[in-house]
């Protein structure tokens, strides 16, 4: 986005940033459950089954509702698929299920306008309804733009009118991969033109006064998303409207990975009050997406509005509407925070770095820091580095046996490490007050824990800001990210660059089983810490706060705690330490079973640190949602695959048996590819 577009815009895209409170949108009704205004925020997911297998979609959608789906999106690709629709909707109720049905349409306004008089809400995507992307044409003069524009309504209008006299609510959903030549020429591929995309419609339906609509901004890059939905709300209140939103991160992919990606995404936004309706993306059955969503979504359900954190306002800074307060710092743009380089290690232009409590594991046995990405080798005494190497280790006062790797950094409390005979690699961690009157400090790295509150105290007052300090931010706030966001905010004020590790904490109850029940599948009963952490830090991060990570999750394997670490600075593009899957999360369109094909692939290529891999089932989510992968393996029909380079075609119609192979041809052409190690 460019200087002049962030110019016009003031950061007004939520209530409060320092403390939690809901925007309020308007009250859309979709059949019998509205959405928006004082609803809750709704659930949802949508179908994999072929739209033409009736009893198929049927006992999905059954086994999607029955997991807490309250809206269920079914693909309508061309006319004989909106038809069936009115054969599904009549079996689902006949059978008792009486949840609205939604119609997911991308090219076809025939296909929209035939759903729409079955379905109670369909989706469009103004990327390509009635527009157009061909690559071939990349300039528009002001009247080329306009006649397209008058073109679209045209087409659009109809639409308009039937779910008018239906009662039909409509999704405008635009996705950052899909964006139209007219809107790329205009904008270029970003927030601002995602946006603009979506206001353009939103116009052109007041303008036939309707306003039955829920608005949506999906990217598979969730500081793309993220922008995106800030900078739509804001521009959304400019023109006096306030419309429900649909909240996702699309094609995020399966597993650990794509749960993270969703809640960096989805948990930014519901922690500013954004969100009407979540869809959790995953390339799994859909009934592993509903209690994905559940989780994130019910940490707001009891969340107070009254507990924000006092401010005084000061010259330089923004007010929004409540009077919080509001840095100079863009929520529309990425800028990491600047700090300093402290010891060369952490700040300054180094990657975020990961801190792991091993205080409670077994300190006799060398072993214990697999767990932390320090392979040990009995055998040959020595430590191999995984891909997720932590860089320090809390030890608090607990001393090791055997000796540590010689690039891993020890943390000790402060009384501990003053008694150490061999300081090396070893560094104290002081409370603020011990700070302050300490009477020693380390030559290169001193942690300090502090809280938003103390910088407004008399021992922060009295620090010796010196290149050696780090500050260990905590928070025991129910909105802590709100409160750790303010401390990042009066740094910025008081023009303090000291790096900052965030450290949220997440006691053992938290993870009850019994209490939070198994919220994806019987093997993966750690997924509520990964997403919790995930928009806890991952809010964050994607603002560029934050020079390293700390979980403290004492019921948590550190194992998990690791993956989980580097899978956040991963989502956030903060620190790159594995391959990348954009993956789509199957629909009625899909032309190959995505779940076998995304883990055929990974199994060849999750060596490949860095690459971002786009595995889409279909062209409708081909060069499109894979907006930034480097390569791409994309459905082109039955057992044939098209294969591209970023978004340029490489290979067409490659048979599916071969298609991987091709790939792995094509990434070691372009110089990319390494051997796995053996």
């Amino acid at each position: 986005m460019d200087a002049e577009a962030i110019k016009t815009l003031r950061g007004r895209y939520c209530n409060s940033l320092t403390g939690y409170s809901r925007f309020k949108t308007r009250e859309v009704f979709i059949g019998d459950v509205p959405m928006g205004g004082d609803n809750p925020i709704r659930i949802q997911s949508m179908t994999t089954t072929n739209t033409l297998d009736t009893i198929g979609t049927v006992e999905q959608s059954i086994r999607m509702i029955e997991a807490g789906c309250e809206y269920v999106r079914i693909t309508a690709p061309s006319i004989k698929e909106a038809q069936n629709l009115a054969d599904i909707k009549k079996e689902l109720r006949a059978r008792g299920y009486n949840t609205p049905l939604v119609a997911d349409i991308h090219f076809t306004p025939n296909a929209a306008e035939v759903a729409a008089r079955i379905v109670e809400k369909v989706r469009v995507n103004p990327g390509n309804y009635a527009d157009k992307k061909k690559f071939d044409q990349l300039t528009y003069t002001p009247s080329e733009y306009q006649a397209e524009l008058d073109r679209i309504y045209k087409k659009f209008a109809p639409l308009v009118a039937v779910c008018k006299e239906y009662g039909t609510a409509m999704r405008i959903g635009t996705n950052h991969g899909s964006l139209s030549d007219r809107i790329m020429s205009q904008y270029g591929d970003t927030p601002r033109g995602m946006v603009e995309s979506a206001m353009e419609f939103i116009r052109m339906c007041e303008d036939m006064n309707y306003y039955n609509l829920v608005i949506s901004m999906k990217s598979s890059n969730p500081q793309v998303m993220v922008q995106a939905y800030r900078m739509l709300v804001e521009t959304m209140v400019a023109e006096g409207m306030n419309y429900p939103l649909h909240l996702g991160v699309t094609e995020a992919g399966d597993g650990e990975d794509g749960r993270i990606k969703s809640a960096v995404g989805i948990g930014t936004l519901l922690e500013d009050g954004l969100g009407d309706t979540v869809r959790v993306s995953l390339t799994e059955e859909p009934e592993y997406e509903i209690p994905v969503a559940q989780a994130l979504v019910n940490r707001y359900v009891e969340r107070s509005e009254s507990s924000k954190v006092k401010v005084q306002n000061s010259p330089g800074l923004e007010l929004t509407t409540d009077n919080s307060q509001l840095t100079t710092h863009s929520p529309y743009e990425y800028k990491k925070r600047e700090t300093y380089e402290a010891n060369a290690f952490i700040g300054g232009h180094m990657v975020p770095r990961v801190v792991v409590d091993l205080s409670a594991a077994n300190l006799k046995d060398p072993a214990v820091l697999n767990d932390a990405g320090y392979l040990y080798n009995a055998l040959l005494d020595k430590y191999n580095m995984a891909e997720q190497s932590v860089d320090f280790v809390y030890l608090a006062d607990e001393l090791p046996s055997f000796s540590f790797p010689g690039n891993l950094k020890q943390l000790y409390n402060y009384h501990t490490w003053q008694k150490l005979n061999n300081k090396t690699n070893c560094h104290p961690v002081y409370s603020l007050t011990g700070y302050v009157t300490a009477t020693e400090r380390d030559y290169a790295l001193n942690l300090v824990y502090v809280k938003a509150g103390d910088i407004d105290g008399d021992d922060f007052a009295s620090l010796s800001l010196d290149k050696t300090l780090v500050f260990v931010l905590e928070t025991d706030a129910k909105n802590g990210m709100q409160d750790e966001r303010f401390f990042f905010f009066k740094m910025e004020e008081l023009g303090l660059d000291v790096p900052v590790i965030i450290k949220r904490s997440y006691p053992a109850g938290d993870f009850d089983l019994d209490k939070a029940g198994d919220i994806t599948s019987a093997d993966e009963p750690y997924s509520k810490l990964q997403l919790f952490a995930a928009t806890d830090m991952g809010a964050l991060l994607v603002d560029g706060f934050g020079d390293g990570i700390w979980i403290h999750a004492p019921a948590i394997p550190a194992k998990i705690i690791t993956s989980t670490a580097f899978g956040i600075l991963q989502a956030t593009r903060s620190r790159i330490s594995k391959t990348e899957y954009i993956s789509c999360p199957s629909c009625g369109r899909t032309l190959f079973d995505l779940q076998e094909t995304t883990q055929m692939i990974r199994s060849r290529t999750s060596h490949l640190k860095g690459l971002k891999i786009g595995i889409m089932g279909c062209i409708v989510n081909g060069p499109g949602e894979m907006a930034d992968a480097d390569y791409g393996y994309v459905g082109a029909g039955p057992d044939k695959i098209t294969l591209y380079r970023g978004k340029e075609v490489v290979e067409k119609n490659v048979s599916a048996a071969n298609a991987l192979d091709h790939l792995i041809d094509i990434i070691k052409t372009d110089g990319n590819w390494i051997e796995p190690a053996v």
